[in-house]
């Protein structure tokens, strides 16, 4: 939610010893670029006394950090770092970034050992060389969001070429459905690949036409899979309804209404 709605839902976010919270505000660049202290003052107000895992939503506009070139990589090194600001002053613990892997090609062949990962991966380690030690020395875990990715294997393999406890896989269960129309797994499929890698999921339906964030039931995805899965995970990733503006609260009430959710 945008620090806007964080007084609203106050009450609903410190229940059970803190809801999961992400911050979206820091994606938008006129944010980043302007005085957001004063943003940030009034979250840490309406936030008094809240215990639970916060994290923001970073920049990602144009931000394509598999790129071969260097000036591209340190624009895309440089918004991130200004959104690592942003999330230190917050006191938040992750950040949001989108997968590298924009696809074009069979969803079994792009982005394979046979078809440039190893160079992809290559590019994503310089662009990431200088955020990743920031955003560890801040305590702010680097989750990185499937996109447009159909195969999970290549942002799993990406993830773990950190070998590091501040970056992990972030599961959009929109995206993931939206991409199972065109051969890629279902979105609880997504939760079990992810493994113990899985550090953060957004919550938020659609009719695999595009990417409504719709309240979960509103469209064709199957809640009870996902949370079964997630109830095989060895992770605990952090749980974030990313729907509509004000519509936080029903999408709640509906996950509760069917078991999955208090």
């Amino acid at each position: 939610m945008s620090i806007e709605q964080v007084s609203h839902y106050r009450d609903w976010l410190m229940q059970h010893g803190g809801r999961d919270l992400e911050i979206q505000d820091a994606y938008r660049p006129e944010v980043l670029d302007g005085d957001w202290k004063p943003l940030v003052a009034q979250a840490k107000a309406a936030l008094d006394g809240y215990q639970g895992r916060m994290g923001i939503h970073g920049p990602y506009d144009g931000l394509w950090m598999d790129s071969f070139d260097p000036a591209v990589r340190r624009l895309v090194a440089e918004r991130y770092r200004k959104g690592l600001e942003f999330a230190a002053d917050l006191g938040a613990s992750h950040m949001v970034i989108h997968s590298p892997f924009l696809f074009f090609g069979h969803p079994l062949a792009a982005h394979s050992a046979a078809n440039g990962l190893p160079r992809q991966i290559e590019n994503v380690h310089a662009t990431l060389e200088s955020i990743l030690p920031l955003a560890s020395s801040l305590g702010v875990t680097l989750v990185i969001e499937n996109i447009c990715d159909t195969n999970p294997a290549p942002l799993r393999t990406l993830v773990g070429s950190f070998d590091s406890e501040y970056v992990r896989l972030s599961v959009d269960v929109g995206h993931a459905f939206l991409m199972h129309q065109k051969g890629g797994p279902t979105p609880d499929q997504w939760v079990l690949e992810a493994g113990s890698l899985l550090g953060h999921l957004h919550l938020q339906d659609n009719d695999g036409t595009l990417d409504r964030h719709w309240n979960p039931g509103q469209g064709g995805i199957n809640w009870q899979a996902i949370f079964r899965a997630l109830a095989r995970s060895e992770a605990r990733p952090r749980l974030i309804l990313e729907v509509r503006p004000n519509e936080t609260a029903a999408a709640a009430r509906w996950l509760a209404e069917q078991g999955l959710a208090v």
